[in-house]
């Protein structure tokens, strides 16, 4: 097992720089999914624009701002806003960059929807702003169903599968993000076969999670972790043979560090400031996107204040930052002291952690369990089993 356990331990000092700005256009989602972590999804609440420049400037002006970054629109249905807020919003970004003297700042953005609401104006909207797009599916019909419903009960499935078609038509690439429960554990086939046969071939599985409002998970227990393993061998295997490589991220990561002999002495996700969150109302936070707005009787609040009151450099020096980086590195400690996988996953997602056991100081989570040490495993396996038949293709990172 490839670890990067050594005597001077993880680097915990080092903030940013930002390299993730996720932001709730709109709290509302027109989908209620029974694992959604967000609260009140059904209010909509809408970022304004007004703030853009602000949060520009709370960017730009702090010591973490490097030489990349994207902005994500994301945390419920951005879609449900109108093409022209996007339009408006692209505009401010980029007259801010160039009042700012950023310019040369390498900058791309991007949005996460479930696709629903994708018609040829959107694919439009899409190009002109340069929007990279995400789309959210689980896969067959009655496995994303299952989960993926309107309020009313009924099924996203037929219309997501229309925007994909629309996005297929209009000639606008696409990753995907596919939530794993346990009605597709018996099913790697037909899941590769989707995703095959619908022209989805950059892939991330997000194993569901106890996070937020989903206070359980139907992915949990050594009963599960075995049936996901074999899910996965499956998965790999049907790429392999078929001709046609769907990439899954958590392989592409992993083979990424091996290939490049490297590995993690921290990650973004427990690293301050390199992701910044910010809700629909101003209100920020760093480490973890779903940590954002959420309120515990051992932390109070993740969110660290508002960008119309607080700077991000100001933010490190209140009382609740310190107490939530002390835990996050005590967390992440103990993963390195405890875990021969740390190298590859740099000490574990502080969200994962505070839901699971309750507080960030804490190691290992069913969702290092599915996201790290399976994948890992699998991957091993195959590679001691010599050349495949057809390696899946590597993507590079974007």
């Amino acid at each position: 097992m490839i670890s990067s356990t050594t005597a001077t331990g993880p680097n915990l000092s080092r903030f940013g720089p930002i390299g993730l700005v996720v932001v709730q256009s709109t709290s509302l989602c027109n989908l209620d999914c029974s694992y959604c972590y967000l609260p009140d999804r059904q209010k909509k609440r809408v970022f304004d624009l007004d703030m853009l420049p602000l949060l520009m400037q709370r960017i730009l002006e702090s010591p973490y701002a490097g030489p990349e970054f994207s902005l994500v629109w994301h945390a419920g249905e951005p879609l449900t806003l109108p093409t022209s807020w996007y339009d408006q919003a692209t505009e401010i970004i980029y007259r801010s960059l160039d009042r700012f003297g950023a310019q040369d700042i390498q900058f791309d953005q991007h949005v996460q929807t479930n696709a629903t609401l994708i018609n040829d104006a959107w694919c439009d909207c899409f190009h002109r702003n340069r929007l990279i797009v995400g789309i959210s599916v689980d896969g067959p019909e009655d496995i994303h169903d299952a989960h993926r419903r309107f309020r009313n009960g009924r099924g996203s499935h037929a219309l997501a599968m229309k925007g994909i078609e629309t996005l297929h038509r209009n000639d606008v690439h696409f990753h995907c993000i596919s939530v794993l429960t346990a009605e597709a554990m018996e099913q790697p086939e037909r899941m590769y076969r989707f995703f095959r046969d619908h022209g989805i071939n950059d892939v991330g599985f997000n194993v569901e999670e106890q996070e937020g409002i989903n206070t359980s998970s139907s992915m949990q227990g050594a009963d599960m972790e075995a049936k996901y393993r074999d899910f996965l061998r499956a998965f790999w295997r049907l790429s392999e043979q078929d001709g046609y490589p769907v990439i899954l991220r958590e392989f592409d990561q992993v083979i990424s560090l091996i290939q490049g002999n490297q590995r993690m002495t921290q990650n973004e996700l427990n690293r301050p400031f390199s992701i910044l969150s910010v809700d629909s109302q101003g209100n920020f936070s760093t480490f973890d996107p779903e940590l954002l707005s959420v309120a515990s009787d051992r932390y109070g609040s993740f969110n660290l204040g508002n960008i119309r009151d607080l700077s991000l450099l100001d933010s490190t020096q209140t009382p609740r930052f310190r107490q939530l980086m002390d835990d996050m590195n005590a967390g992440v400690d103990r993963c390195h002291d405890g875990c021969e996988y740390f190298g590859l996953c740099g000490g574990g997602n502080g969200s994962n952690k505070f839901w699971e056991h309750g507080t960030l100081a804490s190691s290992e989570t069913n969702a290092c369990r599915f996201g790290t040490q399976i994948p890992v495993q699998v991957l091993l396996e195959r590679f001691e089993e010599g050349p495949p038949l057809q390696q899946p293709a590597i993507k590079q990172a974007v």
